[in-house]
């Protein structure tokens, strides 16, 4: 029992040690090998001492990694998000253009029918100007409301007829008011 404790704990110690002293060889065997397991402990101590540091250090290094990959994962996010958000601002700002587009064409549109009022207006003519005869009638139009507020074109030959409707307009509005 007591040599496996000598085994365990001094064995290989002892072995080199002694190994060393029958190399060395030195005047007193015993201070020799005494400094030499000193030393040896010492250096045991610093061996112990370095791979405690190199296993911190791994560990560091690989919280380093690990914190590197989240700040790369998190500039990605970032960059995406930037991303979508550049789509979402060009698709915004190409759905104001054809809201634009849309007004100005219907804009367009509107004034073109204007237009074409006016013109159409300006075309209407009277019987005379629109026949060749001699002597046809020169009638204006007259735009009338009936009872149900449909318009109705009447044609005048002379201005008195003419003074005669807008009077008779006239007095309808008035009966239609008492």
């Amino acid at each position: 029992m007591e040599s496996q404790y000598l085994k365990r704990c001094l064995g290989s110690c002892l072995i080199k040690g002694l190994a060393e002293v029958v190399e060395h060889r030195p005047a007193d065997p015993i201070e020799y090998l005494a400094h030499w397991i000193y030393n040896y402990r010492r250096i045991l101590d610093e061996e112990q001492k370095r791979r405690l540091e190199r296993t911190e250090l791994e560990q560091e290094q690989e919280a380093a990694l690990t914190e590197l990959k989240m700040l790369e994962k998190m500039k990605e996010e970032e960059l995406t998000i930037q991303q979508k958000l550049e789509e979402e601002r060009q698709e915004q700002m190409e759905r104001e253009r054809e809201e634009l587009e849309l007004q100005r064409i219907e804009k367009e549109q509107a004034d073109k029918w204007l237009l074409q009022q006016k013109d159409q207006e300006g075309q209407e003519k009277t019987i005379a100007e629109l026949t060749d005869r001699f002597g046809a009638p020169n009638l204006t139009r007259v735009e009338e409301l009936d009872e149900n507020g449909q318009s109705e074109f009447l044609q005048m030959s002379d201005p008195a007829a003419t003074a005669l409707v807008s009077l008779l307009c006239d007095y309808k509005k008035v009966a239609t008011i008492c």
